[in-house]
């Protein structure tokens, strides 16, 4: 380094918190943003946690390396004002060509701010450990490429992406959610399921919304056996941490 000249430090890596699980969870496990952060495992950037629900600003699009939009239990297509807000400025990002990634609630927000639709999935509720298929589209995909053809990976979600954005591309499906996985330019990547959710908070929301998913004709015993490890789905938020680490230069 050139004597007197100090290397500028690097921009954070954004979590945004548009959701916290139950409190039962976040007692004993820590919430959303914990377990994206432990999952990122970065050491060469700053994490910032915002949280827009409670009136917290977003940073300036210039001033991040990178997002991370979390699940929620609230509704995209409710259009709540501080999710509108997200969505803004989301589609600044993209156009930033900053690397993001939408998690459950927050793919299906990147989707709307670009223009697609979200909304309640027609065959209702899909919970618990299922079946990922890559489509041919994840085999060039810097986030998914390398991974098994077909992947273990958690979900709870009743709303999806309905509709995405002109010039999207389907990276994953499954006989349920026929978009688990897309891509948006080349840094912009919204995933259905839940990378951060461990075998033990998928039981855990399980047995939280038992008494729902039998009304809705599930069976949550069976559901709860079928739980199994996710490692390849978990493996997502390590490799999105090393591209906002290149495209940071760090």
């Amino acid at each position: 380094m050139i004597a007197g000249m100090e290397k500028t430090p690097p921009h954070p890596l954004v979590i945004v918190k548009v959701g916290s699980t139950f409190e039962a969870l976040r007692a004993e496990r820590g919430d959303f943003e914990h377990w994206i952060a432990d999952g990122l495992d970065t050491q060469a950037l700053p994490i910032l946690v915002i949280d827009p629900r409670r009136g917290d600003t977003l940073p300036d699009a210039q001033a991040v390396s990178g997002a991370v939009v979390t699940g929620s239990h609230a509704m995209v297509s409710h259009r709540e004002p501080w999710s509108e807000t997200t969505a803004a400025w989301l589609a600044q990002l993209v156009a930033r060509r900053t690397p993001v990634l939408g998690i459950c609630y927050g793919h299906q927000l990147l989707a709307h701010a670009l223009g697609g639709e979200a909304g309640n999935h027609p065959q209702g509720a899909e919970v618990g450990t299922v079946t990922v298929t890559l489509d041919e589209a994840a085999a060039t995909d810097a986030l998914l490429r390398g991974l098994p053809a077909e992947f273990a990976a958690n979900v709870v979600h009743w709303q999806s992406a309905l509709r995405l954005p002109e010039g999207a591309v389907r990276l994953a499906g499954n006989d349920h959610e026929p978009v688990q996985a897309f891509r948006v330019g080349e840094n912009a990547w919204g995933v259905q399921f839940h990378p951060e959710f461990d075998a033990d908070t998928m039981r855990g929301y399980i047995d939280m919304l038992a008494d729902g998913l039998r009304t809705e004709g599930a069976d949550p015993a069976a559901l709860r056996e079928r739980v199994a490890a996710t490692d390849a789905a978990a493996g997502l938020l390590g490799r999105f941490a090393r591209i906002v680490e290149a495209h940071e230069g760090v």
